[in-house]
């Protein structure tokens, strides 16, 4: 299965990989809640130094305490509360190059997915992967219809997305039957 980092980029910068999430202010000291998309959630501070989406700021880690579903991080150039609010939601990324190298043909970058082809188990195309969220109730995948309107949100499960052929540009999706 993918390892989870979130929200990843668009399709034209696979070089980049979300691996981490600023969540709110904590305290009054400048520190904020991290969660982290690293398959070890712990080894996020070894792949910094990190950069938002737009690549205007970097952090650094430096320091972090484990919480009860994230972590507690202060990051450089935070002094305060203040600047930690404006941080809420800021994904972090890291070049691909900096993160493990994937040998398992099972396991695979979320980012990896963005712009794979959708089909049916028969190969009726049914669109194009968007993006993966995970709101805390696991993963979900973002389809694109070719006929456009609202995108399919649904389970990125094994039951749902049965197969995944990075080197094949798709993915092999079974709709739900509320769906069909």
């Amino acid at each position: 299965m993918a390892r989870s980092d979130s929200k990843p980029l668009s399709p034209a910068d696979k070089n980049r990989v979300c691996v981490a999430r600023i969540g709110a202010a904590h305290g009054v000291r400048g520190e904020v809640k991290l969660w982290s998309f690293t398959e070890d959630p712990a080894a996020i501070a070894d792949y910094g130094p990190f950069e938002t989406l737009d690549g205007k700021r970097t952090f650094d880690i430096e320091s972090m305490r484990a919480a009860k579903d994230h972590f507690v991080a202060r990051l450089s150039g935070v002094p305060d509360r203040t600047a930690a609010e404006k941080l809420t939601n800021t994904d972090l990324y890291v070049p691909r190059d900096r993160l493990p190298v994937i040998d398992d043909d099972d396991t695979y970058y979320h980012a990896d997915l963005i712009g794979l082809a959708a089909v049916s188990p028969e190969g009726v195309a049914l669109g194009k992967v968007t993006a993966l969220y995970n709101f805390g109730a696991g993963d979900l995948i973002e389809i694109v219809t070719p006929q456009g309107g609202e995108p399919l949100l649904l389970p990125f499960s094994n039951a749902v997305v049965p197969q995944v052929d990075i080197q094949g540009g798709k993915i092999t999706v079974v709709l739900p039957s509320i769906i069909e």
